[in-house]
């Protein structure tokens, strides 16, 4: 699993500074994640051996799988509602997003399935290859709809958000 990978939690306590790093912070959040899909299709493009690509990739899977399903689960309960109060009319933009959510979820379940049954190199990678396609429009999305949205949150508002699913160094 790469190093680092961990849900951070974020103090209901913000400094303005931090608050307008929040669109960066969702960006950096998105490539951390892209990275550890790439480590991913590493250890299965090195061709161990079946067993052990699929004991290092269900470690790995599991800490991806954290990571992606906290960072996702947080917007949905605690950062969405709040962009949907503040600007209503980005309600279908949200709306993209969970759905979003919830077909990576059911991707990420699908891989971790594969995983623990049949690790075939091909079979592994085409997982791979969904979920990266999801993620990276999901990505894309959401940063060209939210990045100015996010950046420009007051400090109180951030007093309600109790967790950032994000990928912390």
């Amino acid at each position: 699993m790469q190093e680092g990978l961990r849900c951070a939690i974020v103090p209901a306590q913000m400094s303005a500074d931090r608050v307008a790093a929040w669109g960066r912070e969702l960006r950096t959040v998105h490539q951390r994640l892209r990275d550890a899909l790439d480590v991913a299709r590493e250890a299965v493009e090195d061709g161990a051996e079946p067993e052990s690509v699929s004991r290092d990739l269900q470690l790995f899977c599991r800490g991806f799988c954290v990571a992606l399903d906290g960072h996702h689960r947080s917007e949905d309960t605690s950062l969405f509602p709040l962009v949907v109060e503040r600007h209503p009319e980005l309600a279908p933009v949200v709306a993209k997003l969970t759905q979003d959510h919830s077909m990576l979820s059911y991707l990420i379940q699908e891989f971790d399935h594969a995983l623990r049954t049949a690790p075939e190199e091909q079979a592994l990678l085409r997982h791979l290859d969904g979920i990266g396609a999801v993620m990276e429009t999901h990505f894309r999305y959401e940063e060209r709809q939210l990045v100015d949205v996010l950046d420009a949150l007051p400090d109180n508002d951030l007093e309600r958000i109790t967790l950032l699913g994000a990928i912390s160094s």
